[in-house]
């Protein structure tokens, strides 16, 4: 797949965040007129001119670290609204919660965030469906447009054109086909005129306008490709060169450097660094606020638990971390301490098909353990593996050692991310799951969909299911 080339993409980006923060600015300002009529009869006006700053900051914040513009030109009107309102909510509970956590929140009038927040979305929304027809109008003028060539064999040319006039940006056009095996001069593929063949492919190409080529021969002789890709280049002409083995989406498949060596990376996932050390830092910062939060229980649910039952308060137990790395998970103890020894015994009531175990009425969990995993309490010493970085706050439901030993290489990947304290299968009523598979398959949604903002989604969405008593049987 061609993307918008990174020119083109800066332009966008920078373009609508600069007209997000005036269309902030503008909707701010209306708001305020709307409730004191004047600017000099506002209250504490240090104290509104500050909240501005913030909505200002949350903006640029959401914007390059949430990615929220993304495929922002093929998005249609209706999707843009939601973007939109979805966008004014993150910005105003975020400007709420640091109002709440500095004592401010009297002193800000209510009214202003309230005609704030619906004047924005309709603002924001307006100018952002005016910029959809203003830059595609410029991303599709003679100056802008990138002209390209296909280069391709008879067998393989008609479906590479279809994919990539499907695949390729507003600002891309194909221009010009070649066959190089098979002369099609005069023909058509894809409703486009071949016009080269494999002798004139240099020559067409340097008497056109064209920008870039596109060139597919993944069988072709190496001698004759390297010959077309030196000669292209020494036009100014940039080619981009099949050579996927295997076809997948180009956003698992890297070009870089290793030891040394070019080399094409090929993997299923693909997180960008940046962001995952965002998840990094907000994970830290979770974890220290879950540890005190954990230290604090601690000795009334250490108690509870010595009271009901003997052992120890703790259940340390291996689990199976990112990519196959082992680690010591750590719980409050909910069951007995023969529990593993009795597991053997109750495998046939087992109400899990596949490899996890689960009774609704398990006789190994004692009385503390049935309220503990009600309430989810007896997961808060995983805050100590969160800050570890043996797990993260959102992520995948890590495997026993049992569990890991029978995985296919489906359920293994899985693992490719790092397990969390919640995810997917949290929320999504994981009481009720009786399939391994579904277990599996959220968590696979999960990663093939990660974005900060899912995260935080599904950490708010984790509040609400503990409050409402949801957790685990």
């Amino acid at each position: 797949m061609l993307n918008m080339n990174r020119k083109m993409k800066v332009i966008e980006g920078y373009w609508l965040l600069f007209t997000d923060l005036i269309s902030i600015c503008a909707a701010y300002a209306i708001a305020i007129l709307i409730r004191y009529h004047k600017f000099t009869r506002v209250m504490e006006p240090e104290l509104h001119f500050m909240v501005l700053i913030g909505f200002l900051l949350v903006c640029t914040i959401y914007s390059f670290l949430l990615d929220w513009n993304r495929e922002f030109l093929k998005r249609g009107f209706l999707v843009e609204f939601i973007a939109v309102i979805k966008f004014n909510g993150f910005m105003a509970l975020s400007v709420m919660a640091c109002l709440f956590l500095l004592q401010r929140g009297e002193d800000f009038s209510r009214l202003v965030m309230g005609y704030f927040v619906i004047l924005d979305v309709f603002v924001v929304w307006g100018v952002r469906i005016f910029m959809k027809k203003a830059l595609r109008v410029y991303f599709t003028s003679k100056s802008n447009i990138v002209k390209i060539m296909i280069i391709a064999k008879d067998s393989v040319l008609d479906k590479t054109v279809t994919k990539l006039k499907e695949a390729m940006d507003i600002n891309y056009e194909v221009v010009a086909l070649a066959c190089v095996d098979v002369d099609r001069r005069g023909t058509e593929a894809g409703g486009i005129k071949v016009n080269a063949s494999g002798e004139d492919v240099l020559d067409v190409a340097r008497q056109m306008p064209l920008d870039e080529v596109f060139i597919n021969l993944p069988d072709e002789d190496k001698e004759y490709v390297k010959y077309i890709i030196y000669d292209l280049e020494s036009m100014g002409i940039a080619c981009h060169y099949n050579i996927d083995i295997i076809e997948r989406p180009q956003k698992e498949v890297r070009v870089g450097d290793f030891a040394g060596y070019t080399v094409v990376t090929y993997s299923i996932n693909h997180f960008d660094y940046r962001r995952m050390a965002i998840k990094r830092l907000i994970d830290i910062a979770g974890g220290l606020v879950g540890c005190v939060l954990t230290a604090v229980m601690t000795p009334f649910v250490a108690l509870a638990i010595r009271i009901d039952s003997p052992g120890p308060v703790f259940f340390a137990q291996t689990r199976i971390g990112k990519n196959g790395r082992r680690f010591k998970i750590y719980k409050f103890r909910s069951m007995y301490m023969d529990a593993e020894a009795r597991k053997k015994e109750l495998e046939a009531d087992n109400e899990i098909q596949g490899l996890m175990f689960k009774m609704e009425n398990d006789p190994r969990i004692t009385r503390v353990g049935r309220f503990i995993r009600k309430t989810s309490i007896d997961e808060l010493p995983q805050f100590f593996n969160i800050v570890k970085g043996d797990m993260s706050l959102v992520g995948t439901r890590p495997p026993t050692e049992d569990e890991f030993e029978q995985y296919n290489s489906h359920y293994r990947r899985r693992i490719s991310m790092t397990p969390g304290l919640t995810g997917l299968w949290q929320i999504s009523g994981r009481s009720e799951i009786v399939d391994f598979d579904e277990v599996v398959k959220l968590d696979l949604e999960y990663i093939d969909n990660w974005t900060l903002g899912l995260d935080i989604k599904i950490l708010f969405r984790t509040v609400w299911v503990v409050l409402a008593g949801k957790g685990s049987k």
